[in-house]
C-alpha cells in the first residue's frame, strides 16, 4: 500500500471514530480517497473534505449541490478544439492557438481595401466584442472551466459521467492528433495589421491553466476512462509547453514583466514545473517571486500602485492577488511560505488583501477608478488570506459577497478570478 493510501485509510479510521460511522473497507473506496497530487489545491485537504462529505456533512452536501449544477451544464456542451476557428492563426497552422487583443479597436470603418479598419488603437478596460469571434479565446476558457468543474464533481460524487466528460474535453483540446493544440502561444492576443502575436497573450493561459493541472491531478486518483496513455500524453504536452514558456522570446518577455503579467507568468511556470516533476524549478520560481513580484508590486500600505492606474483598478487589484495567492499555494507544496514574506518596506500579501477589505465587505466604497465594480471579485483572495492566518481577513469572511454560481471555497480552497472579463 502506498503512503498516500495508508494515510487515507488512517484518516478514514479517525473520521469513523469521531462520527461513529464504520469505515468502508474496499479497494474502490481506498482508491477514491487517494491524496491528489494537485499543484495549487491542497490534496490532503481535499481528501479530508471528501471523507467528511461521505459521512454526511450538511454544509458540504449543499456545496456539492452547487458544484453539480455547474458540472451538469457542461455535460451537454463541447468538446472544443482549436481547429474549429474560421481561419488559422497568422502562421497558417490551424493547430496553433489564436486570440485577439481585447482592448484594441479599429480606428476606421472597415472597407474592402481595409477590412479590419486599421490602424487599431487601445482603449484600456473596454473590451472589443469582435475578439470573441474568429479566435479560440472563448473556447479555451470553456475547456479550462469545464475540465475543472467536471473533475471536481467526479472527485466529490464518484459519478462516472463527470469523469468521462472531463476526459473527452481534455483529450479533444490537447491530445487527439486531429484536434489538438500545439504547445505554444505564438499567436495569442494578436492585433490586426500590427502584431501576429504578443508576449502578453501568455496571460490567456497563465491566469487559469493551473486549474487544468489540478483537474488532471484529480482524474489521476482513479477516474474511470482516464488512461495511462492520457496521463502520459498530458505530461508530454505540459513538458513541451513548460519548455516553450522558458525558452521562447515571448516567454522571456513575459517573465520580465513587472506588473500582474509577470506574477501570472510565475504562477504558470511554477505550476507546470510542479506538475511535470521539476520541483526544484517550482521552488526557485516561488522563492524569486518574493523580491521580484511582492516587493516591487505592493506598496507599504498594501496598495498595488500599477494596478490602481488602470480603468479597472478594483478588478486588477483583486486579479493580481489571485496570482499571488495561487503561487503561494504552490509554494506550500515546495516548502516556501509566501504569506510570511515581508519586503524591505514591510510589503506583504496580507497587507495587499487587507487593503481590499473595506470595499470587499461593503464597509466603504472603492476610492479608485473602476468601470464596473463587482464586490465579489475579492471574495476568494480574502478566503485565501484568512486560511493563511490573516486575522482581519478571517473576521471579514462572513461579510463577503457570494460570487455568481455560489461560493465553492469549502470544496476547492484556492483563489480564482471570479469577475471574468474575458467574455
Amino acid at each position: 500500500m502506498s503512503a498516500g493510501a495508508r494515510l487515507g485509510a488512517l484518516v478514514l479510521a479517525l473520521t469513523a471514530l469521531v462520527t461513529g460511522a464504520a469505515p468502508v473497507a474496499s479497494a474502490r473506496t481506498e482508491a477514491h480517497h487517494r491524496i491528489p497530487d494537485t499543484a495549487v489545491l491542497d490534496g490532503t485537504r481535499l481528501q479530508r473534505t471528501k471523507i467528511r462529505l461521505d459521512h454526511g456533512d450538511p454544509r458540504l452536501r449543499r456545496a456539492v449541490g452547487t458544484l453539480r449544477t455547474r458540472a451538469d451544464r457542461w455535460l451537454g456542451q463541447g468538446p472544443w478544439t482549436v481547429v474549429d476557428k474560421p481561419r488559422p492563426a497568422p502562421g497558417g497552422d490551424v493547430h496553433d492557438y489564436l486570440s485577439q487583443a481585447p482592448y484594441w479597436w479599429p480606428s476606421k470603418t472597415p472597407t474592402s481595401d481595409n477590412p479590419w479598419g486599421c490602424p487599431y488603437v487601445q482603449r484600456d478596460g473596454e473590451r472589443n466584442p469582435e475578439v470573441d469571434s474568429g479566435t479560440d479565446r472563448q473556447d479555451v476558457e470553456k475547456t479550462f472551466d469545464s475540465a475543472y468543474d467536471l473533475s471536481l464533481a467526479w472527485y466529490y460524487t464518484g459519478e462516472r459521467r463527470y469523469a468521462e466528460k472531463a476526459g473527452q474535453v481534455l483529450r479533444t483540446w490537447f491530445l487527439d492528433p486531429a484536434t489538438r493544440m500545439n504547445p505554444n502561444l505564438n499567436h495569442a492576443q494578436f492585433i490586426p495589421c500590427k502584431y501576429d502575436g504578443r508576449a502578453i497573450g501568455i496571460i490567456d493561459f497563465s491566469q487559469s491553466y493551473t486549474s487544468v493541472l489540478d483537474a488532471l491531478a484529480l482524474l489521476e486518483t482513479g477516474a474511470p476512462g482516464w488512461t495511462a496513455k492520457d496521463r502520459t500524453g498530458m505530461k508530454r504536452w505540459n513538458t513541451a509547453f513548460r519548455d516553450w514558456l522558458r525558452t521562447s522570446d515571448f516567454g522571456k518577455q513575459e517573465a520580465a514583466a513587472t506588473n500582474n503579467h509577470g506574477t501570472f507568468y510565475d504562477l504558470l511556470l511554477a505550476g507546470l514545473a510542479y506538475a511535470t516533476g521539476d520541483r526544484e524549478l517550482a521552488r526557485r520560481t516561488v522563492l524569486d517571486a518574493r523580491h521580484q513580484r511582492i516587493a516591487p508590486q505592493i506598496a507599504s500600505d498594501g496598495s498595488q500602485p500599477q494596478e490602481l492606474t488602470r480603468t479597472r483598478s478594483w478588478h486588477y487589484s483583486a486579479f493580481t492577488l489571485v496570482a499571488h495567492a495561487r503561487l503561494a499555494a504552490i509554494g506550500r507544496h515546495v516548502g516556501v511560505d509566501l504569506w510570511a514574506y515581508r519586503g524591505p518596506e514591510a510589503q506583504s500579501l496580507f497587507k495587499a488583501v487587507d487593503y481590499l477589505l473595506p470595499a470587499a465587505t461593503g464597509a466603504a466604497a472603492w476610492p479608485h477608478p473602476e468601470l464596473e465594480f463587482d464586490r465579489y471579485a475579492a471574495t476568494d483572495v480574502v478566503h485565501a488570506a484568512a486560511d493563511a492566518g490573516d486575522g482581519r481577513a478571517r473576521k471579514a469572511v462572513p461579510s463577503l459577497e457570494e460570487p455568481p454560481g455560489g461560493d465553492l471555497w469549502v470544496l476547492r480552497p484556492a483563489a480564482e478570478q471570479l469577475d471574468s472579463i474575458a467574455g
